[in-house]
Formats: structure tokens, C-alpha cells, sequence
């Protein structure tokens, strides 16, 4: 299985070099990416400072494995990697990464979509909502 889960944001860096690693692989004519960004909202008259991202990492992995597993099964795809950060993540931070290659555009964007919903709805990552007045809750997806 893959490493899924990086400690803090999602860096702009590792996003570049996930695209620079996949320049090689000639077979691919189209890349689509999705990054989850935590937002400042305002609930209840509170800001979102950061969110708290936490999971049960050994059942995670597995919903994630069956997602990954699913996904190459129901798509023509090439490449596919998903990232999720754990950790405490500031609003305007990325969270959230997907990267889906195929030989068209097509796929990639029907399988990102799937993706996307597939881990939000399957995998037990939590995110407990930090407010700038020290008050917190735990988020839920919409």
C-alpha cells in the first residue's frame, strides 16, 4: 500500500514534484488534480482557524486500498494517488490531494470525482474544526 498520509499541509512543492515524476510516463495524455483547501468559515459567528485532521490509520489505509483498488476498476487509468493530511491544518492550506493520469481527458475527470466522494464518504479521517476564539467542534462533510 501506499504512504497516504503526510504529516501538516500538503506542500505546493510536493504537489509540483508529484506532476514533474509523471512527465516520463509518455502513455498519459491527460492529468486532472483536486485539492481539498481548509476555508475559513464562519459558524454560529466563529471562524474556522484550522482543522484537526485524525484517523484510524490501519482501517483507513484498507478503505483506501479499496477505493484505489475500485478505481482501476472502474476507470481506464494509468496513475492514481491520493494524500490526506493529518495534523493540525490553517485555513488557506491544503489538505487533500488527488492525482488521476489516463490516456483521455475523460476519465480523469469522471475518476476524480468518484475518488473524491469515495474517500470523503468511506475512510474514518476526522476533522475537528479549531475557531479562532479557542472553541472547537468536530466537521462535518458536506
Amino acid at each position: 500500500m501506499k504512504k497516504v498520509f503526510i504529516e501538516g499541509p500538503v506542500s505546493s512543492d510536493f504537489i509540483a514534484q508529484s506532476i514533474a515524476k509523471h512527465q516520463i510516463k509518455t502513455s498519459i495524455g491527460a492529468h486532472n488534480i483536486f485539492l481539498g483547501q481548509v476555508r475559513a468559515d464562519v459558524i454560529d459567528d466563529k471562524k474556522v482557524a484550522a482543522i484537526e485532521y485524525t484517523c484510524y490509520e490501519a482501517l483507513a489505509n484498507e478503505k483506501l486500498h479499496e477505493i484505489r483498488e475500485e478505481a482501476f476498476e472502474k476507470f481506464d487509468l494509468i496513475c492514481m494517488h491520493i494524500y490526506h493530511s493529518i495534523g493540525t491544518i490553517k485555513s488557506g492550506e491544503v489538505c487533500f490531494f488527488v492525482f488521476v493520469s489516463s490516456k483521455r481527458r475523460k476519465e480523469v475527470y469522471a475518476a476524480t470525482e468518484w475518488i473524491v466522494n469515495a474517500v470523503k464518504d468511506r475512510t474514518p479521517i476526522f476533522g475537528k474544526e479549531l475557531f479562532e476564539d479557542n472553541s472547537h467542534q468536530w466537521k462535518v462533510n458536506s
